[in-house]
């Protein structure tokens, strides 16, 4: 899934061009490991391969993020997403949205591509069950036509502890004005 219509492609600030350049640069001598950049001529969308890590039920297991940066990165959050066939998972919905609350709501222009990537395969790695939100498929349908996962206004109020630090996962979000309730045995 590539979202074109959901991130309307403004040119990158020279901010922006800097901060991804230097990433680039970071990314190249110090990969997160378990993540590869597929180098393509594009700045403002990285296609990234994520390796399951060994010892979790995603171990042999290869995916792919699409991080679109915008304008006013880093500034603004990416829009960060899986491209279908995304991993089975209580916080990935089947059409590659992610709930995570670094990627929306608690975003710092301090966080990197590879702070991302690194909570990212932390989530994966915690994980006890491959399975979708139990509101996958309402969602999924609420999401069509290429909606962008940051036009969802998430409600983050379950905290999980993630890699030794708190992260707020998703229980509830809102679609629509209409609010989907996750228990925490589903989406969280």
């Amino acid at each position: 899934m590539t979202s074109s219509s959901a991130h309307s492609r403004k040119a990158l600030s020279k901010i922006a061009c800097n901060r991804l350049q230097k990433e680039l640069v970071e990314w190249q001598v110090n990969p997160p490991a378990g993540f590869k950049h597929k180098v393509t001529d594009n700045l403002q969308r990285w296609i990234i391969e994520v390796n399951g890590a060994p010892g979790t039920i995603y171990a042999n297991e290869t995916y792919q993020l699409q991080v679109d940066f915008p304008e006013h990165y880093p500034m603004e959050a990416p829009q960060v997403i899986f491209i279908p066939p995304a991993p089975l998972h209580p916080h990935i919905y089947s059409n590659g949205h992610i709930c995570l609350d670094i990627l929306y709501d608690s975003w710092s222009p301090a966080m990197t591509v590879s702070s991302i990537c690194i909570s990212i395969l932390s989530m994966l790695s915690s994980a006890t069950v491959k399975q979708r939100p139990t509101d996958n498929d309402r969602y999924v349908k609420n999401c069509r036509n290429g909606r962008s996962p940051k036009e969802t206004r998430w409600w983050f109020h379950d905290d999980k502890v993630v890699h030794g630090r708190t992260v707020n996962v998703i229980t509830s979000l809102h679609v629509d004005d209409e609010v989907i309730e996750c228990t925490a045995n589903s989406c969280c």
